[in-house]
C-alpha cells in the first residue's frame, strides 16, 4: 500500500513539471496588446529561413491566432515576436564500450584501478521565444523549452516537437491567467 501512495505521488509530481520557463515584465499590460509581426531582421537581412525555422514561424502563427492576436504590417504591430534556437552541450554516456577496473587487496586494505565509460558531447538547441513590446522595444515576456532539438531526431518527430513545445510555451501567455 505504501509504495502504491509514493508511485502515485511520484506520478502526480511529474505530471505537474513544466517543460517552459517562462518570465515577464510585471509592469506591462498584456490587455493592450493586440497585434503582432515577426520582428524585422537586423539590416533588412532577409535570408533563408531553415526548416526548423519554417516549423518555428507557423507554429508560432497558430498560436498567436488562438490568443486572438492579429498579424499586421510590421509599422502597425504592438508586439513583436523572436525566437532563436539556443546550442548547449551537454555529456552522454556513449551508447557502446564499457568500464573496466581490476584491483586487488586483503582484508580491510586494498589497491584498484579502473577506465570510465567513453563520453561524448552531444550539442542540442533548446527554443527561445520573447515578445517584444515595439513602443518601449523592450522584451515582456520571454518563454525557454526544457525540451530539446537534435539532429539524430526525424523531420516529422521534429515537426511535432516544435508544436508541442510553442503550445506549451503559449499555455503561459498572457501572465496571470
Amino acid at each position: 500500500m505504501r509504495l502504491l501512495l509514493i508511485s502515485v505521488f511520484a506520478l502526480a509530481m511529474t505530471g505537474c513539471a513544466s517543460n517552459v520557463i517562462t518570465d515577464y515584465d510585471s509592469a506591462a499590460v498584456f490587455g493592450n496588446y493586440s497585434s503582432w509581426n515577426f520582428a524585422p531582421r537586423p539590416n533588412g537581412n532577409d535570408g533563408f529561413l531553415s526548416l526548423d525555422g519554417k516549423r518555428i514561424n507557423s507554429a508560432i502563427e497558430r498560436e498567436m491566432k488562438l490568443e486572438a492576436m492579429r498579424k499586421v504590417d510590421v509599422s502597425e504591430a504592438d508586439l513583436f515576436v523572436t525566437w532563436q534556437i539556443v546550442t548547449e552541450e551537454r555529456l552522454e554516456r556513449g551508447g557502446s564500450g564499457f568500464g573496466f577496473g581490476l584491483g586487488f587487496g586483503r582484508g580491510n586494505f586494498g589497491w584498484g584501478i579502473s577506465t570510465a565509460p567513453p563520453v561524448e558531447k552531444v550539442e542540442e538547441g533548446k527554443l527561445v521565444i520573447e515578445l517584444v513590446d515595439t513602443d518601449t522595444k523592450q522584451v515582456v515576456w520571454r518563454a525557454a523549452s526544457r525540451r530539446y532539438l537534435n539532429d539524430e531526431q526525424s523531420s516529422e518527430y521534429r515537426r511535432e516537437l516544435i508544436d508541442e513545445i510553442v503550445a506549451d510555451m503559449f499555455d503561459e501567455y498572457p501572465p496571470g491567467v
